[in-house]
């Protein structure tokens, strides 16, 4: 049985996005997802399309690595989609047959709800794509740091944070690698009652859990052997510096910003 999960894999690179100073990529890239909440109409679904497609282009990522990345979520919101499909009701009647009634407003909301989602994952993706763990959590940390003078612990936060984007890839391919295993000795998952199914689930879930718990294990040993401590003043090897493309792509999505909210 095959399972691959590659949302949080760094696709190696030298466009302009991955040469971003991830603070500045960070914060674009998180207005790009709050601003498709504001989306309610065609010409504002239009631009932000046209900026997540602006986005793949700068990248330089295959688009086949970023719809291998997105398919997981865009499988759920094409369900969600066929749900607004059915069961709003407002609008104009398009197609009725017994209780199936399909309306504008459905159809609207069908197209609106699941596009501009995936117009957020897309630039969520292109986040991961082009972004370190490493560049991740200096950005995190510097983003945090503010909060360290009130006495939270900003640097182990975002080492949390980069662990837990770490390890995402890793445990994945530990879920595959568990899943084959337990199908070559005849435990078919897909096959029998519901009941049976959910029965043959827990195996995989202790021998998952196992793992995961050997994975932080080794990981304490490895900060240990380092003399990780937390809360200890730290430097960084490359400093993060703010260059003028940086600042031009916080004046674009201002800009974008604007020209969506006149959109409206």
């Amino acid at each position: 049985m095959a399972f691959k999960l590659s949302m949080g894999e760094y696709w190696p690179g030298q466009s302009f996005l991955h040469r971003m100073d991830p603070r500045a990529k960070v914060a674009c890239m998180l207005a790009l997802m709050v601003s498709v909440f504001f989306v309610h109409s065609l010409p504002q679904l239009a631009l932000s399309w046209a900026v997540a497609l602006a986005l793949i282009t700068l990248s330089r990522v295959p688009v086949s690595k970023v719809l291998q990345s997105i398919r997981p979520v865009v499988a759920m919101l094409t369900v969600l989609g066929v749900c607004n499909l059915l069961l709003v009701r407002t609008g104009e009647t398009i197609v009725s047959v017994g209780p199936l009634t399909i309306t504008t407003g459905g159809a609207w909301a069908a197209v609106l709800y699941s596009l501009r989602l995936v117009a957020a994952v897309i630039a969520a993706a292109l986040l991961l794509l082009t972004t370190t763990p490493t560049q991740l959590t200096d950005a995190f940390d510097a983003a945090m740091a503010p909060l360290a003078r009130i006495g939270l612990p900003a640097h182990e936060l975002a080492m949390v944070f980069s662990l837990m984007l770490r390890f995402i890839p890793t445990l994945a391919d530990e879920a595959s690698a568990i899943l084959d295993a337990q199908t070559a000795r005849g435990g078919a998952l897909a096959e029998g009652s519901l009941v049976r199914r959910v029965r043959s689930v827990v195996p995989v879930i202790v021998a998952l859990l196992a793992s995961s718990l050997r994975h932080a294990n080794g990981l304490s040993r490895a900060l240990d052997a380092r003399c990780y401590e937390g809360g200890a003043a730290r430097g960084h090897w490359h400093p993060l510096h703010m260059r003028p493309n940086d600042w031009l792509a916080l004046v674009a999505t201002i800009a974008y910003a604007i020209v969506l909210a006149w959109a409206r």
